[in-house]
């Protein structure tokens, strides 16, 4: 199965004052104002006097702030919301969302207007932007197998009353990226395994021009890739491979600026630990780091950057079965070194590790590598933030700022060698995980610097905020497809892979 038509909704812009007819043409307004506007503000706005009078009547602090259907032929409903000129990132992504659901909530799809006032140029803008992003998240299409399926919410968005006519590229091809991360991420198990992954991979990168190999076992027991065979050997068929995308615009380099590295785990049972039902219940999206990679490349390509960019993707499942890897085996990876398996449902370190020292041999830029990978992390964090870890501590600052700014926050954490001293082992270079478990987060991405190779710089994304019950941010549904709008923030904002390492 493929994802939907990957193309972004139609966007009109209307400078200047806002009219009576380009609100007739808006079945729903959003409309952004600082908490006490001034009352010349809806002496800018048709009906102005009557959004005013509803907005006095309004229970203060309430979110959405206040709803009111105007009296022109439309009906056209306004949903708006207040925001004082220092509210974050995310707190502005999150009012985006409440506001896009309470306009949506009971209304036919139609055009969705989004009106920002009483704010400079630069502010407006950035509102208007991030509200954009709510609305483009929420006009996304995820997989349905219901016999009616929901119409789509929204059919076009007109921006209205801006300053400066807005550039809405970027945009654009972040929510692309986001939404096909989601998409992926949502699709049941049975509709999306390995191998259809692999082929849908392989039919995106036929459309974009990009290049597209995948290792199949064969040839990852030639590379020695015993660390991700370990997990494929429980699979009962030859599903499981490691895809390599590459994209290069115009006189790109041969090598990499930066990779991108993917957890593709598309359904997790825990192996021969077998996952508790509870546990096991949403592991279909276990792959969701593939698919933050995966869209990251695709909002890449959707800019044209000129940057050349790898994109890996380890796919396979975690089974259980005769064949399955158990506890204490020992396995060789692809950069030599042993491992001595303690638990089977650590096996995205494991998984990963093969994929990191085939991405770093190619010596890139840069690796960025994202995966659910533990629950130590949430309990450290929450869902609301992810974790972030490095081996270049100066990034630590940059990691921070970057989440802060984009508004899909992180936690950088330390790694080092210090932390492999609780992965000691009497028969192997040293131990998958350790059986104590505290601070695992910490440990495993510990144990995947060990197979980063070239002293190549590199960044770890624990995606537990991959998932949030009600959405996160900008994203009204689970799976938040974290880490695209991140990603994107890293290379246009801070260009942590050319400028500062």
């Amino acid at each position: 199965m493929q994802p939907p038509e990957l193309k972004s909704l139609r966007i009109f812009q209307t400078l200047g004052r806002v009219t009576a007819q380009s609100l007739e043409r808006c079945d729903q307004l959003l409309l952004l104002l600082p908490p006490k506007p001034a009352s010349r503000l809806f002496r800018q706005l048709p009906h102005g006097g009557k959004i005013q009078q509803v907005m006095r009547k309004s229970a203060a602090g309430s979110t959405p702030g206040f709803t009111t259907r105007l009296p022109n032929k439309r009906q056209t409903l306004v949903v708006a919301g207040t925001l004082a000129k220092d509210t974050s990132s995310f707190e502005q992504l999150t009012l985006g969302r409440k506001l896009v659901t309470a306009a949506g909530g009971g209304e036919k799809a139609g055009s969705m207007g989004i009106c920002v006032l009483g704010f400079d140029a630069d502010n407006q803008a950035t509102i208007t932007k991030n509200i954009l992003a709510a609305a483009l998240a929420a006009a996304c299409e995820l997989p349905s197998f219901k016999r009616d399926k929901p119409p789509s919410p929204i059919k076009n968005l007109r921006l209205l009353g801006a300053i400066n006519r807005l550039n809405t590229a970027r945009c654009e091809a972040e929510a692309k990226g986001n939404n096909l991360a989601r998409w992926l991420t949502t699709m049941p198990p049975n509709k999306m395994d390995a191998v259809g992954y692999a082929s849908l991979a392989r039919n995106l990168a036929r459309e974009q021009g990009w290049s597209f190999k995948r290792f199949g076992s064969k040839e990852l027991t030639k590379l020695g890739a015993g660390a991700f065979l370990a997990v494929a050997q429980g699979n009962d068929n030859d599903s499981a491979c490691i895809v390599r995308l590459r994209y290069r615009p115009g006189k790109a380099s041969a090598n990499a600026d930066l990779s991108l590295v993917g957890k593709g785990i598309v359904f997790d049972t825990g192996g021969t630990n077998l996952k508790p039902f509870n546990a096991m219940l949403d592991m279909h999206g276990d792959m969701q780091g593939s698919a933050v990679a995966l869209g990251t490349l695709l909002a890449i390509a959707e800019l044209q950057l000129p940057i050349a960019v790898d994109c890996w993707l380890a796919l396979t499942e975690n089974r259980t079965g005769p064949n399955a890897y158990k506890s204490q085996d020992v396995v060789t990876a692809a950069n030599g070194k042993t491992i001595q398996t303690i638990h089977t449902d650590a096996e995205g370190r494991m998984a990963l590790a093969d994929t990191l020292v085939l991405a770093s041999r190619d010596e890139p830029g840069l690796i960025f590598d994202y995966a659910t990978l533990t629950g130590t992390c949430v309990s450290a964090i929450t869902t609301r933030y992810s974790g972030v870890f490095t081996n270049q501590a100066s990034l630590h600052p940059h990691l921070k700022r970057v989440g802060r700014n984009c508004g899909e926050r992180v936690w950088p954490f330390p790694i080092g060698k210090e932390f492999m001293e609780d992965l000691k082992s009497d028969t192997a270079d040293f131990m998958q995980c350790s059986p104590k478990g505290a601070g695992d987060h910490i440990l495993a991405a510990s144990f995947l610097a060990e197979f980063v190779e070239n002293d190549t710089p590199w960044v770890h994304m624990d995606l537990s905020a991959g998932d949030n019950d009600g959405g996160l941010g900008h994203i009204g549904s689970k799976f938040t497809g974290f880490g695209v709008r991140y990603t994107m923030s890293v290379i246009l904002d801070e260009n942590l892979f050319k400028a500062n390492l």
